[in-house]
């Protein structure tokens, strides 16, 4: 009666302002999306429409030339900043001193009967009622999980709350910036600030916690050169030595600052918490008074009048953005104890890691290669093995979880958990057979089967997917002669009996790897780019991971990521190209975007010649593009010879037959050469001018499948530009 959650009040921002008044419009989902999305992402701030005008031009085009968009923004316009909805706030309390009824009105959500407050954050502590954050944490969760399954492995009396705060192999692992998944060490910049301090000791981590936030950075440099013995420590008054001395003489908590009014101006407590407030705040007349008093204080206590000025500037300074310990001393304990879980208990806690991100590849996929970085083997999902989270097996292995397999969800896992209790499942239709009706649909299983859970027990899954259908449908038959004992129950089961598997073409290595990517996010059995290594090979580039600043290369690489960006100069599209050996973020600027647009799709293979350079703001490379290529226009531009490999399928009749429909001169026209060898002999014979040939994909296919791909092979010749 005297606690209630807080409201939240929702606003409508530009881009949801579109998708509602064409909602209501009647204008279709894809058209309102698009405009939309046209309105420019900025972070830390809403743009509104009319600033959507000025910085995206072809939003401004539309409206002159479409009545549609015109009339959506002319809505949007007077609509905007209106409030939408009410929602509660993630994690404000408020308490009263009596009944809630008798300060604030309360507001219960539809359908609920959970109250919370009408007023918002800031109207509850304008009318004096107590107001507290609390703070979930998803860290706390993972650790918990991680503690769960390092018992489980083992070590029964294993504790959280028992670790050494001085373990040397956490230190060096914090030192080295192996900090993914490690709490509030994981950015990019934290990782460089703390390879270049290597704390050794907890209270080093607090500091770094602290100190890592706009305002006290400044002073890093100086903690880390004081740390590492390059910069002496000088204390104005031997006194305040006890006090700054675990942070090298730097004021970087507001206790500190408190102590010092304490044991230097003679304030009490409450009288040193006023002095922390007056200083956050930054009020003049109230500086003004807290000097004086430090000043007479500090005098009476034996420091000079020059001193204490000079004390209470430091003080006045730092205290501005100083920051409270306890709360830094959480942080870093919370630190401190991923980074031993990751050091010593490296597969619990990184199988905890993977279970709470299951929703979001993008941060299964960074967890998933930070495991393989570390040394620790992930096992394909298996519907023998899995369960819904990711489990650690042992010390080194990490079983892949079913519920990080897009479109299964608990409940249809948990069926299947409990189905294969009594024994593992021999086949696809004995799966589904077994398996709850109710929860098990075919969306489920072809996701399953995409992802390769399906593989200890069948491979084939081209064939496995054509045969979901079947399978359940004999399934559901099955359950319903055994209810009704009908007569004709035999005539009901698929020809064949009830394996009778639909046959479809196996898929090749591509197929498999983009289906495995549809149902996980990413591809786990292998790397979409070693399709097209074979070919590369022969193509005179620099690996990723090579990569050096300086001079225009030519490199290639499979697209994982594009968005589109708005600058100065017109619209711009970064993407990340990745070849297995390395990743990088690649700039294309507004000429070549509008060129090479339709080229920079997701998993497409990109050829690019661009200038490499060091990124200040990562501390990585990025390549300018000045040049992107797909494959096909590789092939036609650079492309000298076909070599084709005919031992003992030499059939010169079929080779004319396949190469005459592509044969072409001059640009972009290729060589062909024909080598053969037997027990005795080798040779290579060039086909005439004549039998120039198009480097065509399918050609290539043509050729792969009557010869197979590695008898196929394209040469390039010497780059240019």
């Amino acid at each position: 009666e005297s606690v209630s959650q807080i409201a939240t009040f929702g606003t409508m921002a530009a881009r949801a302002v579109l998708r509602d008044v064409g909602r209501v419009l009647d204008l279709g989902y894809n058209f309102c999306d698009q405009l939309a999305k046209l309105i420019p992402v900025q972070p830390g701030r809403n743009v509104t429409l009319a600033e959507a005008r000025k910085l995206e031009p072809l939003l401004a085009e539309r409206e002159r030339n479409e009545d549609e968009v015109r009339e959506l923004l002319e809505l949007g316009d007077k609509l905007e900043g209106l409030v939408r909805n009410v929602g509660m706030h993630a994690g404000g309390v408020l308490i009263a001193p009596g009944q809630l009824t008798d300060h604030c009105p309360l507001y219960a959500a539809e359908g609920t009967q959970h109250v919370i407050s009408q007023l918002d954050k800031d109207d509850v502590e304008a009318i004096g009622l107590v107001k507290f954050d609390f703070l979930g944490l998803t860290t706390l969760t993972v650790l918990d999980w991680a503690e769960r399954s390092v018992r489980a492995m083992g070590l029964r009396d294993f504790s959280l709350a028992r670790l050494p705060l001085d373990d040397a192999p956490t230190y060096e692992l914090l030192s080295a910036g192996n900090t993914t998944a490690v709490f509030q060490l994981e950015s990019r910049g934290m990782r460089d600030l703390i390879r270049r301090a290597r704390p050794d000791r907890f209270e080093d981590v607090i500091a770094l916690v602290a100190l890592y936030r706009p305002g006290p950075m400044d002073l890093i440099p100086d903690f880390i050169a004081r740390k590492h013995g390059e910069q002496r420590v000088d204390y104005l008054d031997p006194r305040l030595r006890p006090i700054l001395g675990p942070t090298y003489g730097i004021m970087v908590y507001q206790e500190q600052v408190m102590q010092i009014a304490q044991v230097i101006g003679g304030y009490t407590l409450g009288g040193a918490d006023l002095l922390r407030r007056a200083m956050g705040k930054k009020k003049p007349e109230e500086m003004a008074q807290q000097r004086d008093i430090f000043i007479a204080g500090a005098e009476k206590n034996g420091l000079s009048r020059a001193k204490a000025t000079q004390l209470f500037d430091l003080m006045e300074k730092f205290a501005g953005y100083g920051f409270n310990k306890s709360h830094a001393a959480a942080y870093a304990l919370l630190a401190y104890q991923t980074g031993y879980m990751k050091a010593h208990h490296r597969s619990a806690f990184l199988a905890a890691n993977l279970s709470a991100v299951m929703d979001d590849t993008d941060k299964v996929r960074q967890f998933y290669d930070d495991a393989l970085a570390n040394g620790l083997t992930l096992l394909p999902p298996d519907i023998n093995a899995s369960v819904y989270r990711f489990v650690p097996v042992d010390a080194e292995r990490i079983r892949y979880g079913l519920g990080a397999v897009r479109g299964t969800g608990a409940a249809a896992i948990e069926a299947i958990v409990q189905a294969r209790a009594s024994a593992p499942f021999a086949d696809l239709f004995e799966f589904c057979r077994r398996v709850d009706k109710r929860m098990l649909n075919r969306r489920v299983v072809e996701s399953l089967v995409r992802a390769g859970a399906f593989d200890s027990i069948d491979g084939e899954r081209a064939r496995l997917l054509a045969s979901v259908g079947r399978a359940l449908e004999a399934a559901e038959q099955a359950e319903r002669a055994a209810s009704q004992s009908s007569l004709f129950a035999e005539a009901e089961v698929p020809r064949g009996g009830p394996h009778a598997y639909v046959e479809a073409e196996p898929w090749d290595l591509q197929r498999r790897l983009l289906e495995e990517k549809s149902a996980l996010g990413f591809s786990i059995s292998g790397h979409l780019f070693s399709i097209y290594e074979r070919e590369l090979a022969g193509f005179a580039r620099t690996a990723l991971a090579k990569l050096a600043p300086g001079e225009r290369v030519w490199m290639a690489g499979v697209v994982t990521q594009a968005r589109v960006q708005m600058t100065r100069r017109g619209r711009m599209m970064v993407v990340t190209l990745d070849d297995a050996t390395a990743q990088v973020e690649m700039t294309v600027f507004s000429e070549l975007f509008d060129r090479a647009r339709d080229r920079i799709k997701e998993d497409a293979l990109l050829v690019v010649a661009g200038k490499v350079q060091r990124d200040e703001f990562s501390g990585g490379l990025r390549v300018s593009a000045d040049e992107i290529l797909d494959l096909e226009t590789l092939r036609a531009r650079f492309a000298a010879r076909l070599r084709i490999a005919m031992n003992g399928q030499a059939d010169a009749r079929r080779l004319q037959q396949v190469l005459a429909p592509y044969r072409a001169s001059g640009e972009p026209a290729c060589q062909v050469v024909v080598a053969y060898r037997n027990a005795s002999a080798a040779c290579e014979v060039a086909l005439g001018e004549s039998w120039r040939v198009r480097p065509d994909s399918q050609l290539l296919a043509e050729l792969g499948a009557w010869l197979a791909p590695e008898n196929v092979q394209l040469i390039y010749g010497a780059l240019s530009g």
